[in-house]
């Protein structure tokens, strides 16, 4: 019986796609409590799959590995999927979260990833190669990560917007339909 159980769970994490998973921010926090202060640890982490898949999580625990386990799982639940042309974004779009703001410009093959910080990591994980990125606005971790998430999931297809008009892929946007 045992045996056989744990054939069925190889299988299992054979069949698991590999997520590529990235810590961003790891930051103690405090809890101001009777006798003084409670401390903890707060753990930002952005999982995708590098094909079009990306969401992240905050994990929180009094221990860092404990939080980081809590942030990959949230991570995981959040992961949504994210339209690609190529290997770029297929048009430019501001994500905005709080103070924060995040404009994201296709670019042409070979250009590579160009971000900062939190940008580069939720691009990297979500699998674009070629994209121009700018941070506007306010550097807190975690609204960048927000608004980065904003722009990538109000991005359209070429489909969705041809289906939204009515018409034809070729007739929205001719240069796409040729490659």
């Amino acid at each position: 019986m045992g045996q056989k159980r744990q054939q069925g769970f190889r299988e299992r994490e054979k069949d698991r796609p590999e997520l590529d998973e990235r810590i961003i921010d790891i930051s103690r926090v405090a809890k101001v409590i009777q006798g003084g202060r409670r401390f903890a640890f707060r753990v930002v982490v952005v999982v995708g799959d590098n094909r079009g898949s990306v969401g992240f999580g905050v994990g929180k625990a009094r221990a860092v590995p404990d939080a980081i386990r809590k942030g990959i799982e949230a991570a995981r639940k959040a992961m949504r999927r994210v339209p690609m042309v190529g290997t770029t974004v297929p048009h430019e779009i501001l994500g905005r979260h709080g103070a924060s703001e995040v404009l994201l410009l296709p670019a042409a093959p070979g250009t590579g990833v160009i971000a900062g910080g939190a940008v580069r990591a939720v691009i990297e994980a979500a699998g674009y190669k070629d994209i121009l990125s700018k941070s506007l606005g306010s550097n807190n971790t975690l609204n960048v990560i927000y608004a980065t998430m904003d722009g990538l999931s109000h991005l359209k297809n070429v489909q969705q917007v041809a289906q939204a008009r009515g018409k034809e892929v070729n007739q929205v946007a001719p240069f796409w339909s040729r490659k």
